[in-house]
């Protein structure tokens, strides 16, 4: 494992790490939320290890990051206007949104547990983004924590619990707020709230606030 200072992350580093997450090799890094564990969403085999390092059951999916809406249109289908309103208003930022996979979308099933589903964020952390730009791919992204146990913003106990499994961490410190994403579903032309976390029920709910 390469621990990595954000105090020490230049733009050869971050080509480094971003070449790695590209040939599957799994990094942790913070995110505007909390740590996140992620590599390749298009690599199978990657997928999977993410899964044996949390100890995350296989029928719950994983979401998955991106940085621009020509990514998205590679992995999902975009059917309604309340779906493109949340969007505008709330990315880049915390805000999940489950989608409709599209049916050739080149991600592996286990990315999305073999649902019909995927789970899509554009981050608005700026090393996330350039991440995400220099791999060119996708890159799934689950709390970085062993599944069940708590939310992952202690550096410490990050490198402890999966320090020894992973091939890059960036460091970035403790992380004070442990609030994770917001995340919607648009069901029967309503927005369905099945975790609340930064973006607030308020938010959503104001229609002022997606138009």
């Amino acid at each position: 494992m390469k621990l990595i200072s954000m105090k020490e992350l230049d733009d050869r580093i971050l080509e480094e790490v971003a070449l790695a997450v590209q040939q599957g090799k799994v990094v942790i890094f913070p995110t505007e939320t909390i740590y996140g564990i992620g590599t390749n969403a298009f690599d199978e085999s990657a997928v999977e290890r993410i899964y044996k390092i949390k100890g995350r059951p296989e029928q719950k999916a994983l979401i998955v990051l991106i940085n621009d809406y020509q990514m998205l249109e590679l992995i999902a289908s975009i059917t309604t206007d309340i779906e493109r309103n949340l969007m505008k208003k709330f990315w880049p930022g915390p805000l999940t949104i489950i989608f409709q996979k599209k049916n050739i979308s080149c991600l592996p099933e286990n990315v999305t547990a073999r649902k019909d589903t995927i789970a899509v964020r554009m981050s608005d952390n700026e090393i996330i983004k350039k991440l995400i730009a220099k791999s060119g791919v996708p890159i799934v992204a689950p709390s970085a924590n062993l599944s069940g146990s708590s939310s992952a913003t202690k550096i410490k106990e990050i490198i402890s619990d999966l320090g020894e499994q992973v091939d890059y961490i960036l460091d970035n410190g403790d992380i004070k707020d442990e609030t994770p994403s917001t995340i919607v579903k648009v069901e029967n032309g309503e927005i369905k709230i099945l975790r609340e976390g930064k973006i607030k029920k308020e938010q959503l709910f104001n229609m002022e606030s997606i138009k």
